[in-house]
């Protein structure tokens, strides 16, 4: 833990890396990471093979969000069927047995769609923390560039290891085009 408190850097969000390659961006990324800075966050205008390895992401759980959510469709559309089929409007139709299964197929089908999609959109919008219109990167004037031709490394002042000047000095040494602060 640094030997400042939180309140020495209560305003600080963090402090942020400018890079103008995508490959030192890694490179930087991967860095702070063996140097045990955990709570960090990269920036780039295209998809960066290898940052979320060089972040340290952990996988998250939206895959068993739609697996659950597609079950319960599964189950809720053949349930439905089932129950309107043997219970609710019963009736007789050439003789066929009341609960045709075969018949259920495609509404079930349909249901575990639906609930498994309508799943991935929530779990994805909950676990990514959004909607997020603001965010303190966006205080930053330098960070207008993200979108076109930047890259950015931003290392969060909630982290354990963050001191405001010894990861300012560590971060000058990623040799980046520029370090900035990233104010609340």
């Amino acid at each position: 833990m640094s030997s400042h408190s939180f309140y020495d850097h209560q305003g600080m969000y963090g402090l942020m890396a400018e890079f103008e390659h995508p490959e030192e961006l890694v490179k930087a990324a991967h860095r702070a990471y063996s140097a045990g800075f955990r709570k960090m966050e990269g920036y780039s205008p295209l998809p960066v093979e290898g940052l979320s390895q060089a972040l340290g992401f952990k996988r998250h759980f939206v895959s068993l969000v739609v697996f659950i959510g597609g079950l319960a469709g599964c189950i809720g559309g053949f349930g439905l069927m089932y129950w309107i089929a043997t219970i609710a409007y019963a009736h007789n139709v050439a003789g066929h047995p009341m609960n045709s299964w075969p018949a259920f197929i495609p509404p079930t089908f349909e249901c575990t769609v639906l609930l498994a999609s309508l799943s991935a959109v929530v779990g994805m919008f909950a676990m990514n923390g959004l909607p997020q219109p603001y965010h303190p990167v966006f205080n930053v004037e330098e960070f207008k560039r993200a979108s076109r031709d930047r890259f950015f490394l931003v290392i969060e002042a909630t982290d354990p290891q963050f001191d405001p000047e010894k990861t300012r000095t560590f971060m000058g040494e990623l040799e980046p085009m520029g370090v900035f602060d990233v104010e609340k």
